[in-house]
């Protein structure tokens, strides 16, 4: 059984190993300041979204996992790129009719690709998508899963782009049909449990993991899409369920609630504007998602400038861990000391759970630029500046690079991966307009059924009260 990337978040949870104890001599992250605009981020941003714009399918519009290694395309990825299209018209690196016809492509795929419940010659279930489909057929691939928060990843750029596209135009018109017709045929319900919540997902011939989302992690937007449906919604009370198992601790100097993995911190905030807006658990807090995120981001520039372990390469400007590629699964000595390293997997820091291997990734910093663009900003180009055209190439960053894995073919600057990937130059895309002017956060704040979603959530405050005391 292929599980895949989409599930990490609670794989983590659920087998957390101990990691760096609470700190409170370092700094805290401060209130946040006006930052200047920095050139850099335009042309960031301009390479990433090259990405979704030169490697997708051109015939089904379907987005590959990786590049330029051959791969399956990632339905999360999917919904990536979706979303990047209308950024990439507002840039005027396409057309708005440019995007408008790559978006009506890739729904229109989505929907006539076979569902029903064999392992064979199916691209979903239920409304649900596998992980891994093929690029060009769009069937599953690997004997992977019918993964439910890859599915709400797809979901979110699906909606973004059904309140992004409302011009009366045909073409228009068909991506808002189809975009309303993929959300509201999902099953939401149907992978819910009310004792556990929301499965990770589903085998032919299998059933249902044994293992359920349990916050806190990247299946926040997944829950938010599932409590906003108007046709296969899950119950209010799978909200507390879901926060009910949230760690709140001290690390580094911050409260908040943990998640190694800067990932788990980001990706729902591609969508969903969750400043001055919070639900239960947040007002007992007293903070919301947003500065939850911030002081995260915080906590790694923290742990790469205190560097505990060692590692080659870290400082408070080169630091971030989260899910992405690594050398490979081995081990030698390095400076003396064994070192075990990783291909792809989940790296993180948090205070119940630390996997560090030396392996730092740019969209760490990258998918964070809106929340603490005052330190992400200069890691970004300490990173450029430091590893040059090894790292920052045609895509703007190779997905992940390890100082301390040195061998005589890295040579002494470490390991540069070869490949971009697709769900983590999303983020960076994404976070970068969001940062420049709420673009994605403001689009998303007109469609109906994410503010139902986070209204069954308990989310009040913010914008969420201003709409409704304007009617919406």
């Amino acid at each position: 059984m292929t599980l895949g990337r989409g599930i990490i978040g609670v794989v983590l949870l659920a087998g957390a190993i101990p990691g760096c104890s609470s700190k409170s001599t370092l700094e805290q992250s401060p209130a946040p300041v006006e930052f200047v605009w920095d050139r850099f981020l335009d042309t960031l941003q301009e390479r990433t979204m090259l990405y979704f714009l030169r490697e997708t399918d051109p015939a089904t519009g379907l987005v590959p996992d990786r590049a330029p290694s051959s791969s399956p395309s990632s339905v999360a990825a999917i919904g990536f790129g979706v979303t990047v299209y209308p950024i990439a018209a507002e840039r005027g690196l396409i057309t708005r009719s440019e995007a408008a016809s790559r978006t009506l492509r890739t729904l229109a795929s989505l929907l006539l690709l076979p569902q029903h419940d064999q392992a064979h010659d199916a691209a979903g279930h239920r409304g649900f998508y596998y992980h891994f489909v093929d690029r060009k057929r769009g069937t599953r691939v690997w004997d992977c899963e019918l993964s439910t928060v890859d599915t709400g990843l797809l979901m979110a750029g699906v909606l973004f782009c059904q309140s992004y596209f409302t011009h009366a135009t045909a073409m228009e018109d068909s991506i808002r049909m189809l975009a309303d017709t993929l959300y509201r045929r999902v099953e939401w319900g149907w992978a819910y449990d009310r004792a556990e919540g929301i499965t990770l997902g589903w085998l032919p011939g299998e059933g249902f993991h044994n293992m359920a989302w349990k916050g806190y992690n990247e299946a926040m937007i997944l829950y938010i899409l599932a409590l906003g449906s108007p046709t296969h919604s899950i119950p209010p009370e799978s909200w507390d369920l879901w926060t009910a198992s949230y760690v709140w601790a001290p690390y580094y100097g911050a409260e908040f609630v943990s998640f190694g993995p800067l990932f788990g911190h980001q990706y729902s905030h591609c969508w969903v504007d969750f400043r001055g807006i919070q639900d239960r658990f947040m007002q007992s807090r007293g903070i919301d998602y947003f500065e939850n995120s911030r002081r995260a981001t915080y906590t790694h520039r923290a742990y790469g400038k205190e560097n505990p372990r060692g590692f080659r390469g870290y400082s408070q400007d080169i630091w971030g861990w989260t899910a992405c590629d690594g050398p490979r699964d081995t081990s030698f000595e390095v400076d003396g000391r064994t070192r075990r390293f990783g291909y792809y997997q989940a790296r993180g820091v948090s205070v119940d759970w630390v996997n560090d291997d030396g392996t730092i990734a740019p969209t760490a910093a990258g998918g964070s630029v809106a929340f603490a663009p005052e330190i992400c900003v200069p890691a970004l180009k300490a990173m450029r500046s430091r590893y040059g055209d090894r790292l920052w190439r045609a895509y703007g960053f190779a997905d992940a690079f390890n100082p301390t894995y040195t061998t005589p073919e890295t040579g002494p600057e470490g390991w540069v991966g070869k490949d971009y990937i697709g769900i983590d130059q999303g983020p960076i895309a994404i976070m970068i307009e969001n940062l420049r002017n709420d673009f994605v956060w403001n689009t998303m704040k007109r469609n109906p059924y994410v503010v139902a979603g986070l209204r069954r959530a308990g989310f009040s405050g913010g914008w969420l009260d201003t709409l409704r005391t304007s009617g919406r």
